[in-house]
């Protein structure tokens, strides 16, 4: 390990990366685009614990209580659920790569990209022995995080199955995106209505959603199936828009732990439920198998722009062109 926490500092920072440290002596990476907007991305669990917009405004919840002590998952942000996604599976919740220290990919292959980002970093994931003897495969997991010109933040992960005795394996993946809202009540969202899910407070049972826009007055822990490939979370106060486009997750996980889940999480403030909305791309009803040297790719970007929609409905032309 000792080795691996090395190679971490050796990196050159540059003025769209820089690697610092952060809470607890960890490493850390900040990105910044020419025009102000930055993230920050911790090694441990290649975790985004930050994206700020162009005037500086924190776009992400984080708990005010989140631990930054390994094994600790961190509380907020964008946490990575793999191979497992929550208690599906005999691994901790989740899964390890959300608390295993990642090391920066300094010979990444080839990235077919259209953005023309300078702010991005590279990250990779092996198994360690105790993955080995948890989850007996060999995988590289890597993860670019890039902020675009347009201060969008990109999250591709390629995941490769590298046994050599001809295994294949399979899991299940999600982003776990803590979005940061003024207020839960004040808050829609458009682009799951009328599909099916899987209510996790409900034994799984499977429901349709009624035609309207999603609005949150209760816990909220749902597993939405077959999504398009863009949703969008409206918050009215701050009057703006999430966008959260997706390729390769066809699931979006939508949670909120109220007021009586917030209080039992020791690393969650009581009334922090009231801030955040958690809306997921993931890979959960039917989990990704790959053979060997087999890879998958799953991508997601996030966006936000003011919202300015007179009749409350998504208008696409407008979220696309920003206005």
């Amino acid at each position: 390990m000792s080795g691996e926490k090395e190679k971490t500092s050796a990196p050159s920072s540059s003025p769209y990366v820089e690697f610092c440290k952060g809470v607890n002596g960890h490493d850390k990476v900040l990105l910044r685009e020419s025009r102000g907007s930055s993230a920050e991305v911790y090694l441990y669990g290649a975790h985004v614990t930050s994206w700020k917009n162009d005037h500086g405004e924190e776009l992400l919840f984080l708990s005010s209580k989140a631990v930054f002590k390994p094994p600790k998952a961190i509380r907020g942000g964008i946490p990575i659920c793999f191979p497992q996604f929550g208690g599906l599976g005999t691994l901790d919740q989740h899964g390890f790569a959300r608390n295993r220290l990642w090391t920066i990919d300094d010979d990444p292959p080839p990235f077919p990209t259209n953005t023309l980002s300078k702010a991005f970093v590279d990250l990779i994931l092996k198994p360690s022995e105790e993955d080995s003897k948890n989850w007996p495969h060999c995988f590289e997991y890597r993860l670019r995080i890039a902020l675009g010109p347009g201060g969008d933040l990109m999250l591709t992960s390629r995941i490769r199955n590298t046994n050599s005795e001809g295994k294949p394996f399979s899991f299940t993946f999600a982003y776990h995106t803590y979005f940061s809202v003024s207020d839960i009540s004040e808050v829609r969202v458009e682009g799951l209505e009328t599909l099916d899910y899987l209510d996790n407070l409900q034994n799984k049972e499977r429901y349709t959603e009624q035609g309207d826009a999603l609005t949150f007055e209760s816990e909220v822990d749902k597993i939405y199936l077959s999504t398009p490939t863009k949703i969008a979370i409206i918050d009215h106060e701050k009057k703006r828009t999430f966008v959260v486009r997706k390729d390769g997750l066809p699931d979006a996980v939508v949670w909120n732990p109220w007021d009586k889940k917030a209080k039992a999480m020791a690393d969650f403030g009581d009334d922090e439920y009231k801030h955040m909305l958690c809306v997921e791309a993931a890979a959960i009803e039917k989990p990704i198998t790959l053979k060997p040297g087999e890879e998958w790719k799953g991508r997601l970007e996030l966006s936000a722009v003011p919202s300015s929609y007179c009749s409350g409905q998504l208008d696409p032309q407008r979220v696309l062109l920003g206005s």
